[in-house]
């Protein structure tokens, strides 16, 4: 059982409890939320309290968890489209809809699940059973590549670079807005911008912390976290957007589409970032995490790999550049 201690401050007071609970988190389905306050799982003063009760700047919540169930996360025969595997790691090009790995409420159709069912127990167990082999993420509505890790002492490795933030990653995006940069003479091929071809034009420095008003959302805030995203314009496209490609620096959560939206340029699609309406029926962000790279952890090898973009992404570039 584990218990997740809430403080309340003078922001969140009048929120409900279950709304509270459900942007705190955001890995938990509301469903199983609902179904841990209606069995008298979230406390204030040892007291149970129901999901209507409106909280109170002092409060002290505590939420019991119970522990995760290995039995609940099944191997599942999901299709993965694997750039790249050895003994060690591997590398996967995630789609946009799929979620990285299960958690309560949600134990089936994640990447873990497919994992599981094509490694079987060849996957780190550092994270343990609710992610194995799991180093980094994106999001569900981001696709791309991932590295997954076989062993604890990959895990290790990969672990300390993706600390040290030595890892490559470049992503793809759509955003509103056109930058005005003299990109003439630019070889703007996908995938030419591996690590030797990108170009910086524009560097965002904010730091990123959780929002205290959401607590799904990240925002920017001076006390949070050091985040550094540097971008390349590629085209300026038809209705005023365009196409660009960003390399962390850091990798926070929602790095890349918080910072972005940070200097009016928010990402197409992204609903949780941006109020702009897309014509095309995006199911989230157009961002694509097209180059990775990284040492390999048991050869000291640097190795890069690339992913082309999805058919629904090229489609929305050709519709913008016709």
């Amino acid at each position: 059982m584990e218990n997740v201690v809430f403080n309340i401050d003078a922001d969140d007071a009048g929120t409900r409890a279950d709304k509270y609970i459900a942007e705190s988190l955001s890995d938990m389905s509301r469903s199983y939320i609902k179904k841990l306050i209606d069995s008298g799982s979230l406390t204030i003063d040892y007291k149970a309290v129901k999901g209507s009760y409106k909280l109170r700047e002092g409060d002290r919540l505590i939420l019991a968890i119970p522990d995760p169930e290995q039995l609940r996360i099944e191997t599942e025969n999901i299709p993965l489209d694997i750039v790249y595997e050895d003994d060690d790691i591997i590398v996967v090009n995630k789609p946009q809809g799929m979620v990285v790995h299960p958690a309560p409420g949600n134990y089936s159709g994640t990447l873990v699940n497919a994992l599981m069912y094509h490694c079987g127990d060849s996957l780190s167990g550092i994270n343990g059973v609710m992610r194995p082999g799991i180093v980094h993420r994106i999001d569900k509505d981001t696709s791309g590549l991932l590295v997954v890790c076989k062993s604890d002492a990959a895990h290790r490795v990969l672990a300390e670079q993706f600390a040290e933030h030595s890892i490559n990653r470049i992503y793809t995006a759509v955003v509103y807005n056109h930058f005005g940069i003299d990109i003439t003479g630019r070889d703007t091929t996908y995938p030419a911008c591996l690590e030797s071809d990108f170009i910086s034009d524009i560097t965002i420095n904010k730091n990123l912390a959780r929002s205290k008003t959401n607590r799904k959302c990240m925002t920017i805030d001076p006390s949070g976290k050091r985040a550094v995203t540097h971008v390349m314009v590629c085209s300026e496209m038809n209705d005023n957007t365009a196409l660009i490609r960003c390399r962390l620096e850091t990798g926070r959560t929602h790095q890349i589409r918080v910072h972005l939206t940070s200097i009016n340029h928010p990402l197409m699609g992204d609903t949780m970032y941006s109020s702009a309406k897309s014509k095309y029926n995006l199911r989230g962000q157009l961002l694509h995490a097209g180059v990775l790279g990284f040492v390999h952890p048991l050869t000291g090898e640097y190795m890069e790999f690339s992913a082309p973009l999805p058919e629904y992404f090229e489609k929305v570039i050709r519709l913008l550049t016709a």
